[in-house]
């Protein structure tokens, strides 16, 4: 029984250390609002929120691709890259400690952002109604490819 207990206690604060951050600050997370009653309609604010955000956004492929082709180990910043190789367009909320920024990105094409080293980021969206949400700490340049 003590074994139990025991274990117990241990697993309990296992977990509560693993949910543990460390970052003081919330960020939003982008998250779909349901709406089961109409069939398509995440997609159909998804594909809005693209649109509007397309004619300003400001693209940084050609800082990124700078970026990886020269020795840029000593440069604050790094890159993350994202491949969309599904059929619908998608926006991807990058939020981590002072930085906030969503990217368009285009059926089958690439979204790449620069952002500064050495912290945790929060990566969300939505692909083809489908939910991508990921923390990870970004040390070096980081890609990730998407499909429906």
């Amino acid at each position: 029984m003590k074994k139990y207990i025991l274990f117990s206690a241990a697993f309990v604060l296992l977990l509560h250390s693993c949910s543990s951050t460390g970052n003081t600050k919330n960020y939003p997370v982008r998250k779909p609002i349901a709406q089961p009653s109409v069939k398509g309609s995440s997609t159909t604010q998804v594909e809005r929120e693209y649109q509007a955000l397309i004619k300003t956004y400001k693209s940084e492929t050609a800082e990124v691709l700078t970026h990886l082709l020269n020795d840029s180990s000593n440069d604050q910043r790094t890159s993350i890259t994202v491949e969309n190789k599904s059929r619908c367009n998608m926006v991807l909320t990058i939020s981590g400690n002072n930085y906030f920024k969503k990217v368009p990105i285009a059926a089958n094409k690439i979204g790449a952002v620069m952002v500064p080293k050495n912290q945790n980021y929060n990566l969300s969206g939505m692909i083809c109604d489908a939910v991508y949400q990921k923390t990870k700490f970004i040390s070096e340049p980081y890609d990730v490819k998407l499909s429906n």
